[in-house]
């Protein structure tokens, strides 16, 4: 399941290029020494009827309840921040696994935490960073490391990013929900446990993303981001059923490599009237066969000096894996076969809305409150699937004496 409440599948990957890529912003190094608090609360509702569970039908319903909380301890050119938190997940698709309604896969929770560190050279216009991390679920243990430097010139006018990212991943099942011997199995659908589908339940993925900012002139900065993703070992999600066009019945089979290239276009734009154009455009190609676009914009318009509204909207398209067939699609001397929808030809519209209040002058003493942002997004997929996501932040900064 935790593949399906990641921003619907296949809109993850393009997030992920769009976000993480980013320029790294180092503005949490700071001389004077003080603590940055990050509350966030994030609720993702999912609805449609082509859950990979059972083979590319049935209900594909979904509720995400996800708090977190982020520290970062600054002082002079350095920083340490530590992310925790936990996402409950109810799935009515996972549910039928086994078929039994409320069963133990029915709810399921993934927590992580991650901690990272960061230090400045002012002097060669430096930053270094890494970090490390853990997420767990009941049919997923994954630990993460990554290392990435950042480097500007003299007049910051162009800052060039570069960041390796590694996650090995154990999708055995067993550890939350109260087996003595902790995880044990691989996990399938039911009436098909009677052999062991799949020889290996581990997965590593190895991540190399690159970037470019460069600052054009005072209303405009361009960037280029490219990515490169290299993953080995269980690729398939074992619970996933596949029927084929006899009616027969197999778990899902996908190749154990997969390399994935992806990249990221940025342009940032001050037009004027305190409005700022954050537009994106993604390319990503796979050799699973997939060949995706992306664009996206998010308009930052500052109504008064404390308060920000941010519209946003998105467009994606993917053309499918040369794997992926629906229900009773796929042919009996396939030699792999999905019938998930997140790997089908398709569509993805998104819209929203955020609001970001900033009362700077609002003070306690040593505590600023610093950051309020409310955001809604809608989306809706071409496979008659829709979802909705809210998320409030709660941002405070405390000054040492």
């Amino acid at each position: 399941m935790k593949k399906k409440y990641l921003i619907i599948g296949s809109l993850a990957f393009f997030q992920f290029i769009a976000r993480a890529q980013q320029p790294k912003d180092t503005s949490a190094v700071h001389k004077v020494p003080k603590t940055a608090i990050e509350l966030v609360y994030n609720q993702y509702n999912q609805d449609g009827e082509n859950a990979a569970v059972t083979g590319g039908v049935g209900t594909e319903k979904l509720q995400v309840y996800g708090p977190s909380l982020t520290v970062i301890r600054s002082w002079k050119n350095k920083a340490v921040s530590v992310n925790a938190g936990v996402d409950i997940i109810s799935s009515a698709s996972t549910d039928n696994i086994d078929f039994v309604l409320s069963s133990a896969s029915a709810i399921d929770a993934r927590s992580y935490a991650n901690i990272g560190y960061e230090q400045d050279f002012d002097e060669q216009g430096l930053t270094v960073y890494g970090g490390v991390g853990f997420s767990i679920e009941s049919d997923y243990f994954s630990v993460t490391s990554k290392l990435g430097v950042a480097k500007q010139n003299k007049t910051k006018s162009r800052k060039y990013t570069a960041q390796f990212q590694m996650f090995n991943d154990d999708l055995r099942w067993g550890r939350l929900d109260g087996n003595e011997q902790g995880p044990a199995f691989l996990i399938y659908p039911s009436e098909l446990r009677s052999r062991e589908w799949h020889d290996t339940y581990r997965r590593n993925t190895f991540a190399l993303k690159l970037g470019m900012m460069q600052v054009v002139n005072k209303r405009n900065t361009i960037g280029i981001y490219p990515e490169v993703v290299y993953q080995k070992g269980l690729l398939s999600t074992p619970f996933h059923r596949v029927y084929f066009n006899d009616g027969s019945l197999r778990v899902e089979d996908l190749p154990d490599e997969r390399l994935k290239f992806g990249v990221a276009a940025k342009w940032n734009s001050f037009v004027g009237g305190n409005v700022i154009l954050k537009n994106t455009i993604n390319g990503y190609t796979d050799d699973f066969g997939i060949l995706a676009f992306a664009i996206e914009n998010e308009t930052v318009i500052k109504v008064k000096p404390f308060l920000t509204v941010l519209p946003t909207v998105r467009f994606y398209a993917q053309q499918g894996s040369t794997y992926f067939q629906p229900f009773g699609g796929h042919r009996l001397d396939a030699r792999y076969y999905t019938s998930d929808f997140d790997l089908s030809t398709l569509e993805t519209y998104s819209a929203g809305l955020g609001v970001k209040y900033s009362p700077s002058n609002y003070k306690a003493k040593r505590l600023t409150y610093n950051t309020i942002v409310l955001r809604y997004n809608y989306i809706q997929r071409s496979t008659d699937l829709s979802a909705h996501m809210f998320s409030i932040t709660l941002g405070v900064e405390v000054k040492d004496k």
